[in-house]
């Protein structure tokens, strides 16, 4: 048959009326029908599992969730019959930067800001935590922002400061009167901060340090506050006492006037539009040799003295710049536990829509399917809703060891809060991703959220430390901590590498499925991996130093090992918190619910590390059977879906028109209004 007449054959075949038997009736319109009238949600309790989830001042996040509801400034809109809050992305950039100072002052004057940086204590930083976690839920520009001006500049003047700061500054930035920004990053210098080109002198005729921007590479970038509405800054920057440099300290700047004039001798640029967080007004800064009072340099680590003596405890140079960006550490564990909150939002989104919209029939005339019917996209979401389950508890254990903090605790939660950092954010951005393809066209609108999510929460992978270089900082403390034992001859002991000291775990040749649902075989493997990885990395650098590499290019050359390291010990973390979090409760529904997420969170880890079979920790045969296991968790959690969204006790009105009547909220009707 030749193309001309296989063609008139298929068109044919389309235009015939075929026996009225096999005649396919078209569907009746579609109605929208809430998934709670046919989603089990009595086997556990949401509550019980969002008390879990958010862990602490869950009244204090309902009262705030309330009074953004209530006002207009945070643009409500109605959408079939029902509220939704979230910023208007269509207004200009300079629109939304305004706003967002709006939004700010609103909540300042309803005192959710109170003790912010004038209390102190567990239950002050916890709730302060829960605050900043509910507002970032609303929108990512403000929680950004509000960590500038409080966690950066303010936390700054707090640990990086003394009596005299705090008494000068802390109150009036609480209360806004002063508006902070935080001058570290520069043109020429992100991560590696102890290159940055700033300088600073110390002018013994006048007692002023003075500041310069030498050379254009050195100019302040991406300052967030700093475009329109910063009054002053923490400036980071080389100092110079008589010709010598004394390294990266930390200094007190104004950059504007109270009428919001720039201040002499200062020069402010914009930072342009961006991708995403366009209501943060971020900036470039240059010096053009300011002066500042002696008493502005913050001086918990060390100081000059009038005659312009250079006065530190800490006289090696590597631990008094380690003791300088020790306090940073708050910066990334609020990035960890915002990118967690993000990945809730999308995933509520998402889920709610699959178990709504349906798509193709499986037989002639049958009802069309439950998008979360599909084995595959069961598939794409759960294994991800598992894992943000996971990354809950590590997050709730990162806020725990910060504010528990002591100086003796700070290596553990550097290294914890870098590895959960690059890992958490890593997964939301994929979570958003996928959540978005999950949504069809729907996940294209802005309303929508999940979208727009995407490039407002991107900056996460870089900011507070580009996450590839958090984790080779990661591999390289648990280089030293394998070193010291070593040396020393004594046991691991902290970052929960104890497992080293133990017999190696043995993995069974075939792997049942209640051996892959145990928790002791997913420790086991996890651990083995780590130990495995942390003993390959050390044998590779030492191996590079003998040929007479310097350590650090030792460790650029082992790059590999060390992002494989990094992420078997994150992994490993997160298992044990997850584990944790499993002790606190007795027998019931609610542990056997956690207990097949925590089996998924292990076993998507093992199907997705190919470390697992590239070192001989799996054989291929028993990952074979961990990719089974994988889909039988999908279809045993499948019906606990909705509660799972639920149990994140996000309220209807921050998320979005998708996650409910999509077909109302798209009629003609709604268009009108």
């Amino acid at each position: 048959m030749d193309r001309a007449s296989w063609r008139t054959h298929v068109l044919s075949k389309h235009l015939i009326q075929p026996p009225s038997g096999n005649v396919i009736e078209p569907n009746p319109c579609l109605n929208y029908s809430p998934p709670e009238l046919s989603e089990r949600s009595d086997y556990f309790d949401a509550k019980e599992m969002r008390s879990l989830l958010d862990a602490h001042n869950l009244e204090d996040r309902d009262w705030l969730f309330g009074l953004m509801r209530q006002s207009n400034l945070f643009n409500p809109r109605n959408a079939a019959g029902r509220v939704f809050i979230a910023p208007d992305y269509n207004q200009s950039m300079q629109q939304q930067r305004e706003m967002t100072m709006k939004r700010i002052a609103y909540l300042s004057d309803c005192g959710v800001f109170r003790g912010w940086l004038t209390e102190d204590g567990v239950d002050a930083e916890m709730r302060k935590f829960a605050f900043f976690e509910v507002i970032g839920i609303y929108d990512h520009s403000i929680a950004v922002k509000l960590g500038v001006h409080f966690f950066l500049w303010g936390g700054a003047i707090k640990f990086f400061g003394t009596k005299r700061h705090h008494d000068k500054w802390l109150r009036d930035t609480e209360s806004y009167i002063v508006k902070g920004c935080f001058a570290m990053s520069e043109l020429g210098h992100g991560s590696n901060v102890r290159g940055i080109e700033t300088v600073t002198k110390f002018d013994k005729n006048t007692g002023e340090f003075v500041i310069s921007t030498p050379c254009e590479s050195a100019q302040k970038y991406w300052i967030g506050g700093a475009a329109n509405h910063a009054t002053h800054t923490i400036v980071f920057s080389q100092l110079s006492i008589n010709g010598n440099n004394q390294g990266v300290h930390a200094f007190i700047a104004q950059i504007r006037d109270d009428d919001g004039n720039v201040c002499p001798n200062i020069r402010i640029a914009d930072c342009g539009h961006k991708i995403g967080l366009n209501g943060v007004d971020n900036g470039r800064i240059w010096f053009d040799n300011v002066r500042i009072p002696r008493e502005n340099l913050l001086n918990s680590v060390a100081d000059v003295s009038p005659d312009g003596q250079y006065l530190s405890a800490i006289k090696d140079p590597d631990q008094r710049f380690a003791a300088f960006l020790a306090p940073l550490t708050s910066g990334r564990v609020t990035i960890a536990i915002s990118a967690i909150y993000s990945a809730k939002i999308s995933l509520a989104i998402a889920i709610r829509y699959s178990l709504t919209r349906r798509a193709f029939s499986v037989t002639p005339n049958g009802p069309e399917v439950l998008l979360l019917d599909y084995p595959s996209h069961q598939r794409r979401l759960l294994p991800l809703l598992a894992k943000t389950y996971a990354m809950s508890f590590a997050a709730n254990y990162l806020k725990l060891i910060y504010v528990k903090r002591t100086p003796e605790s700070n290596k553990t939660i550097h290294v914890v809060s870098s590895a959960f950092k690059a890992t958490l954010t890593w997964h939301n951005m994929r979570t958003l991703q996928e959540c978005r393809e999950a949504c069809g066209g729907q996940g294209l609108k802005t309303e929508n959220r999940v979208g727009h999510m995407k490039s407002e929460y991107d900056v996460q992978s870089t900011f507070e430390g580009d996450n590839n270089v958090l984790m080779q900082q990661v591999s390289k403390a648990l280089f030293a901590e394998y070193l010291a034992v070593q040396k020393k001859n004594k046991p691991f002991k902290g970052l929960g590498l104890e497992h080293m000291n133990k017999a190696c775990p043995v993995i069974p040749s075939q792997l049942t499925s209640s051996t892959l649902r145990s928790s002791q075989f997913q420790m086991d493997v996890f651990c083995l991996r780590e130990r495995g990885l942390l003993n390959r990395f050390a044998l590779e650098v030492s191996q590079h130093l003998k040929q007479g590499q310097s350590k650090e290019y030792s460790f650029i050359l082992s790059y590999q090992l060390a992002e494989d390291l990094g992420r078997g010990f994150s992994d490993r973390a997160i298992l044990q918190t997850f584990l944790d979090a499993e002790a606190t409760l007795p027998v019931g529904s609610l542990k056997e619910v956690l207990g097949l997420l925590r089996s998924m969170y292990a076993l998507i880890c093992l199907e997705e590390d190919a470390a697992f079979l590239r070192y001989g920790y799996l054989s291929t045969e028993n990952a074979a059977a961990v990719r089974k296991e994988v889909t039988k968790l999908c279809s045993e959690l499948r019906p606990h879906a909705l509660n799972l969204v639920s149990s994140f006790g996000i309220p209807d009105a921050f998320l979005s028109p998708i996650a409910f009547d999509w077909i109302d909220s798209n009629s003609w009707p709604s268009t009108q209004q």
